[in-house]
């Protein structure tokens, strides 16, 4: 009786004591320890993108993010904390995408210990002030009123792109969201997304630099105040099938025609055959580098636009520099081509140039001293995409989503064991140039779907003298045929987009 009674004491006892470790538990967090900076960075990322946003409701995760990460703390007001920040020289920005959502904060180390509390406290115990919740509500739906349709023709041919690969698909609407969906969130919808959402459960910590060591024991302390709770993924269905050119053309006042051609590709960079895809695309169209086809043909040889380019996952600028911003991975990707903005007369000649180069990719691959040159600068050029401790930790963060080692090591691993015919075979299997959506933002839209839908010639227009073989070759481009699919295409007037 009495070892009965011992088993039961003990087994209450390790109960007691397995709740309490369950209750403390800990977000993860992922260190990138450097001694020498002075420079302190965190990423703080919630699993949760605009995928999780609920019916009616789309931009309920960006619009809490950004009153989070533009508003007060229960101690400190908004202007307080910016206050605060400036003479620090520090900062906190809120970034969202479809799958994840991060607050990026850094500071320099003489104030890290103000900086983490003012962070930390935004996160876990925002002030959720009416104010800073109206003025991030009017700023996103300025954004897409009035930037997106307005003046961003660049990035509203993205976005419509987007929208048009992706129907009746969770990645369908913008990361912040829709007009009707921000109109209808209330505050009270932000706190309660707030309290599903922002789980120690569902966080990553992400800190870079030369911290103290004990701060890590106070990350997990403060974040394990946080409720539990793990959200359900979203689940993913393929998107649907893309039957010869589908285009969506987008009608709106515009100097230039801004043109986004693209489709998914099963691949990420978990995928093997995505490092050689990498190789193709970086020879294709390599972000503003003159290195790529596209940019050598339809603006070198052309004078076409500002600059022509391709991709083979979501791809967003970080900043004013060359190099992709860290922290929006996603289950599924799509290969893709940017078109700058030409001028209305060459637009029709703008997008068969560009299926005439692909279509060459397509059906000759590269070289085997092409794949040799890409593949050296493809190894070196992407060492320059860490060049900062920030973006170091940006691109751990993502691998870690991913499942891989460091992505810039899985590079040059990669890479250097791939063989031309490798890169060739997964042109052949990925890359189509039929099968293709394109969204073309343009100011007289139909008649440029009139003459596309009828295959008429598009001879392109110069402002100063090119070469005669530039002429000749022009000769077979404007009669490209491109094989519309009439019955999916479409046009639309702007204020159409992104409504609900």
């Amino acid at each position: 009786m009495k070892n009965i009674k011992n088993l039961i004491q003990t087994l209450f006892i390790a109960g007691i004591i397995m709740s309490n470790i369950h209750c403390a538990k800990s977000p993860e967090i992922t260190e990138l320890y450097q001694s020498e900076s002075p420079l302190i960075t965190f990423r703080i990322q919630i699993n949760a993108g605009s995928i999780n946003d609920p019916q009616g409701k789309e931009g309920l995760n960006a619009l809490t993010a950004l009153t989070i990460g533009q508003g007060g703390t229960k101690e400190l007001t908004y202007q307080q904390v910016l206050d605060k920040l400036y003479p620090w020289a520090a900062s906190i920005n809120p970034q969202v995408d479809k799958e994840v959502t991060v607050f990026i904060g850094e500071v320099h180390k003489d104030h890290l210990d103000e900086f983490y509390k003012i962070l930390s406290e935004l996160v876990i115990n925002p002030r959720f002030d009416e104010a800073d919740f109206q003025r991030s509500k009017d700023l996103l739906l300025n954004h897409i009123k009035n930037t997106l349709r307005g003046t961003d023709d660049e990035n509203l041919g993205k976005q419509a792109l987007n929208a048009f690969m992706y129907e009746e698909h969770p990645y369908r609407t913008t990361e912040i969201g829709t007009v009707q969906g921000l109109e209808a969130i209330t505050l009270q919808d932000v706190k309660d997304y707030h309290k599903k959402v922002y789980t120690k459960d569902n966080i990553k910590v992400g800190i870079a630099g030369g911290y103290p060591k004990s701060l890590l024991d106070k990350i997990k302390s403060d974040f394990a105040q946080l409720p539990s709770g793990k959200i359900a993924p979203v689940n993913l269905p393929q998107p649907k099938e893309i039957k010869d050119m589908e285009i969506l053309f987008v009608e709106k006042p515009a100097r230039g025609t801004a043109i986004s051609m693209g489709f998914p590709i099963p691949i990420t960079r978990k995928d093997k055959d995505y490092y050689a895809l990498m190789v193709a695309n970086s020879y294709f169209g390599e972000h503003r580098t003159f290195n790529g086809v596209l940019m050598n043909r339809l603006r070198g040889d052309r004078g076409l636009n500002y600059g022509d380019y391709s991709y083979i996952e979501h791809f967003i600028q970080d900043g004013g520099s060359r190099f992709q911003l860290p922290n929006n991975p996603r289950r599924q990707q799509y290969f893709s081509i940017w078109i700058r903005p030409v001028q209305p007369e060459n637009a029709h000649f703008a997008i068969r140039n560009a299926m005439y180069e692909l279509k060459k990719l397509v059906e000759n691959g590269l070289t085997p001293e092409q794949f040799e040159m890409t593949r050296k600068f493809l190894i070196n050029y992407s060492k320059l995409w860490v060049q900062t401790t920030s973006r170091r930790l940006g691109y751990q963060m993502d691998s870690e989503f991913y499942g891989t080692e460091f992505f810039i090591d899985s590079i040059e691993k990669e890479l250097k064991a791939l063989k031309v015919e490798d890169v060739n075979n997964a042109i052949k299997k990925y890359l189509s140039a039929e099968n293709i959506k394109v969204a073309v933002v343009a100011n007289d839209a139909a008649t440029l779907m009139d003459a596309m839908f009828n295959n008429a010639p598009s001879p392109i227009k110069y402002a100063s003298p090119v070469s005669q073989n530039i002429l000749d070759e022009d000769k077979i481009i404007e009669n490209f045929p491109l094989k519309i699919n009439k019955e999916k295409s479409k046009l639309v007037k702007v204020d159409e987009l992104f409504e609900k």
